[in-house]
């Protein structure tokens, strides 16, 4: 089954050209062209993708982000987001709400290709890393565990849900524990890109993930003017 990506965009040209596009890398599309008609679909027929444009009748971007991060079935979806130079607040509270990345207008289908393409891999199952059993073991730090196979994470033994975008960050945190982490290198493998990504999106990224952590989230060490390092 081919994977699924619902388009949220009101601009009815624009939503056909993407359209287009990801059908023709071997995507299922749906369209809609009001943010509450996207929320009633979202919940009928989960998608395995949101591009979300902010600016929409009915519900906005970040109305709908936040309904869909509370949603039981629809909180772990990546969110690709869409949005003009213009809406740099939105967008910042869009990945605060739990967006996984944003895309600024004017962009390229093709780029939108390779964004869903990004997060899709970001969000799949993990590789084996232990010779070839496929198992992998679990990643620790303090009190802060992390099951790459199943993808949870725990903190003093209790669960804590993390988006897949936050989830991958901490993953590549704790593999590399007490190693500094430039900007860059987090965007290149956590994103899958760094050269046309703001960095911001890591440090909002890194803030909302500290939120989750509580009474560990000092262990996530700011380096000034660097990056991010993980403290054992």
């Amino acid at each position: 089954m081919p994977k699924t990506v619902a388009v949220v965009e009101d601009e009815a040209a624009l939503a056909e050209v993407l359209q287009y596009n990801l059908e023709r890398a071997g995507f299922g599309v749906r369209v809609y062209g009001r943010g509450d008609d996207a929320w009633v679909g979202l919940q009928d027929e989960p998608p395995d993708v949101i591009v979300l444009d902010l600016m929409l009748p009915g519900l906005d971007g970040l109305e709908v982000t936040r309904l869909v991060r509370r949603h039981e079935l629809l909180s772990g979806v990546p969110i690709l987001m869409l949005t003009a130079k213009a809406e740099e607040v939105d967008r910042i509270v869009g990945l605060e709400l739990g967006a996984d990345d944003y895309i600024t207008k004017p962009f390229s289908p093709r780029e939108v290709v390779l964004r869903v393409k990004a997060v899709l891999r970001r969000t799949g199952p993990p590789a084996g890393r232990d010779g070839g059993t496929g198992a992998r073991p679990w990643l620790e730090a303090g009190k802060i565990r992390l099951d790459p196979e199943g993808h949870r994470t725990t903190i003093d033994g209790d669960e804590v849900y993390l988006t897949p975008t936050e989830f991958n960050l901490l993953r590549v945190l704790l593999e590399r524990v007490g190693r500094t982490q430039t900007r860059g290198a987090l965007l290149s493998e956590v994103w899958g890109y760094a050269d046309d990504v703001d960095s911001r999106t890591v440090d909002t990224h890194i803030r909302r993930l500290r939120k989750k952590l509580g009474d560990e989230r000092s262990r996530i060490e700011t380096v000034i003017g660097v990056g991010y390092k993980l403290k054992r």
